[in-house]
């Protein structure tokens, strides 16, 4: 039997949040979204988080079916009537439309009192002390230029690629190693890449349950700031870089 691993990450804020990744990540006008690009990338995402076997929230699924709502109501022929030519013809974009601008404009406004926060824990300062040869334990945070929802990118086109290795018919021995376990195993090969390691050279299983492992893996040693990850060019390859002492 195949050891199932069911995850419940905090890392995501919400369906708009995706949607407005995508609108930024695909240089989207919000004004004029393609429902069906914007809907086919949506659902990439919910297919991921369906192979992370994460707890969906039902948001993600309500927002699932008012874009292939909205998708369907976009590619439907206009009737042509003999009314006012003046009439005004409602988007059927228009709520989503309305709905993501106020969440773009919160977001940003609860960024910068994010950055008002910030700047007010250094107001007040104790003078300077020097310690000499003592060492705190804690290293430099290096956020890297990689969001969750990269990853999450990345992690989908990897399963994609890997279906044709997936045997139609065969029995998998329940997996052994702990999440803990495979953290050792990637930092491991992550340090001996002195100048980082593709993120699809870490998946070299053919077991999901050992790829979704691995990845689980990956993010917990971000979380930890053991390792980060940079990203050269726009939907280009995802490097995978050790942090040094």
């Amino acid at each position: 039997m195949n050891q199932a691993y069911h995850v419940k990450l905090d890392a995501f804020e919400g369906p708009l949040d995706l949607l407005l990744h995508l609108i930024n990540q695909y240089e989207i006008d919000i004004y004029d979204i393609p429902m069906a690009q914007i809907t086919d990338q949506y659902m990439h995402y919910i297919h991921t988080f369906q192979h992370l076997e994460l707890n969906i929230a039902s948001e993600y699924l309500v927002m699932a079916s008012t874009l292939v709502a909205i998708k369907s109501q976009t590619l439907l022929p206009t009737m042509e009537t003999n009314d006012d030519p003046d009439e005004y013809m409602e988007d059927p974009r228009e709520e989503l439309m309305q709905r993501l601008m106020a969440y773009r404009k919160y977001k940003e406004a609860a960024g910068k009192l994010k950055e008002k926060e910030i700047d007010a824990h250094h107001i007040f300062t104790r003078p300077a002390h020097i310690f000499d040869d003592v060492d705190t334990g804690k290293k430099p945070m290096v956020h890297g230029d990689i969001s969750v929802y990269d990853m999450l990118d990345a992690f989908g086109k990897l399963m994609e690629r890997k279906k044709w290795n997936e045997p139609l018919d065969t029995k998998i021995k329940q997996a052994e190693i702990t999440i803990d376990q495979k953290m050792e195993e990637v930092l491991l090969r992550v340090k001996q890449a002195k100048h980082g390691i593709e993120f699809d050279q870490l998946f070299s299983y053919k077991s999901r349950t050992q790829i979704v492992i691995t990845f689980m893996a990956l993010l917990e040693l971000m979380k930890k700031n053991d390792i980060y990850c940079r990203q050269a060019h726009h939907l280009e390859a995802i490097h995978v870089f050790y942090m040094e002492e």
